[in-house]
């Protein structure tokens, strides 16, 4: 995709996807209360599915900064002693990375100086993101849940690092699914990069990975829905685009304002809706209270 035809797209879906000034939501403008209350009716087993991988501390060719768990307590020589202790932990994480589930909030992404609608760049300072931060999803994402299994429709275990998903991809696989992604509905899309790595081990993923090409994004716009995921990036690597790496999070956070979740895992989510019949479901997604952060750890709850 040539950069001109990169920086067109982008102006379209940005201007696509104006609110207002004032707008600090983005795509979760979809998701309004009504459809909220509309997504409880896909309840209809009460089967709970976590569509998170397990956090990585060791280190790895897709994961060189794991996250850091350590015991703290009890103290040496309180285990097995008398009276009361507590086992205590600490956690540290690099959240933006490679292997671990996670949410991108709309301050991620610093793009020609500005982040999602206008606002500044230095709204971004070491202390801190100042607007647009996690705090947006505070009280967490509650919506409609579509699962689009890429694979599935290739009649492949996985797509390859460097393949790429189109718009075609996923109106074949609505098709093949017998589902249909709508307004203010929580998309994801499968593209196997969780079972490839169970399967033949951790790579870089940084370097190679599928994903979706950004003209897909003009689906996602169409369909309106409020929140994309995917088990790798979302991200292709290489990019499509010569000198923008990572064309897709422009496009999805910068200039739709939707919120990413990337490396979310779909092993248990997929054989699930296929033994329902149903590739839809109600979706429960609670980031940390963490307000001036650009993401955080995530574990989607699907609710069968």
């Amino acid at each position: 995709m040539t950069t001109d035809a990169f920086r067109a797209l982008y102006e379209h879906l940005r201007d696509g996807a104006r609110r207002g000034p004032g707008d600090r939501r983005g795509a979760l403008g979809h998701l309004t209360p009504e459809r909220v209350v509309a997504a409880a009716a896909e309840v209809r087993s009460g089967r709970t599915v976590s569509l998170a991988a397990p956090i990585e501390t060791r280190p790895g060719p897709d994961n060189p900064e794991p996250a850091d768990h350590r015991m703290t307590g009890p103290a040496a020589g309180a285990i097995g002693a008398g009276g009361l202790h507590f086992a205590l932990d600490r956690f540290t994480m690099n959240v933006h990375g490679d292997a671990d589930s996670h949410l991108d909030a709309l301050c991620h992404v610093l793009f020609d100086g500005e982040l999602y609608n206008g606002v500044p760049a230095r709204s971004v300072t070491p202390d801190g993101a100042g607007s647009l931060s996690l705090d947006t999803v505070r009280d967490g994402i509650v919506g409609r849940g579509v699962l689009l299994d890429i694979p599935r429709l290739r009649g492949v275990p996985w797509l390859e690092p460097g393949d790429h998903v189109t718009a075609a991809d996923l109106t074949a696989a609505e098709a093949a699914q017998g589902v249909r992604a709508g307004p203010g509905d929580l998309l994801f899309v499968r593209v196997g990069h969780r079972r490839r790595r169970r399967e033949l081990g951790a790579w870089n993923a940084a370097k190679a990975r599928a994903g979706l090409h950004p003209t897909a994004m003009r689906f996602l716009a169409e369909r309106e829905v409020a929140v994309l995921g995917g088990d790798g990036n979302n991200d292709t690597a290489p990019s499509a685009v010569a000198d923008i790496a990572f064309p897709v999070h422009v496009l999805a956070i910068h200039a739709m304002g939707l919120h990413l979740m990337d490396y979310l895992q779909f092993e248990e989510l997929a054989p699930a809706c296929e033994c329902a019949g149903r590739w839809s479901f109600l979706c429960v997604v609670a980031p940390l209270r963490l307000p001036a952060a650009t993401g955080s750890p995530v574990n989607p709850i699907a609710v069968q």
